[in-house]
């Protein structure tokens, strides 16, 4: 099977950091612009809501297009893990039951984002594009793989 499978998991790690960027903007999108429509807000965002929707959208949309997603990736993470305890962990008695205090999408995002973090970008990444490109003589050339 991992013959199979395996020499497609670029491929498929591509396609998780692309489709978790992406919908982790999504987040951020509905905070700062109110798309897609559903999180009414009236007047202006409280400070955490703003910082929160800045890093989902921009952090998503980097780590979507693979621009310094190691770094997005971890600051990404670390403001879901921030979201678990300050949000969640505190929602009910039960504390550190996601399934409970509704933190699930919240641990899977946090540990997606560090996964990401720790991998790097990969293959249809733009931070793979320019660690491929080296100066030669003041031009631009591709690298020996």
């Amino acid at each position: 099977m991992d013959a199979v499978i395996g020499r497609f998991s670029a491929h498929v790690f591509a396609l998780f950091r692309i489709m978790v960027g992406l919908l982790f903007a999504c987040h951020g999108a509905q905070k700062l612009l109110g798309w897609p429509p559903g999180m009414p807000h009236h007047g202006p965002l409280p400070r955490m809501v703003l910082v929160s929707g800045i890093i989902e959208f921009g952090g998503g949309l980097l780590v979507a297009v693979g621009l310094f997603a190691g770094i997005a990736a971890f600051i990404c993470s670390g403001e879901m893990a921030v979201a678990f305890f300050m949000v969640h962990f505190h929602a009910t008695g039960y504390g550190w039951i996601p399934l409970i205090n509704k933190g699930e999408l919240a641990v899977a995002y946090c540990f997606s984002f560090l996964y990401i973090a720790a991998h790097g970008a990969g293959i249809w990444s733009m931070d793979n594009l320019l660690r491929r490109r080296v100066a030669v003589n003041g031009s631009t050339a591709a690298a020996q793989p």
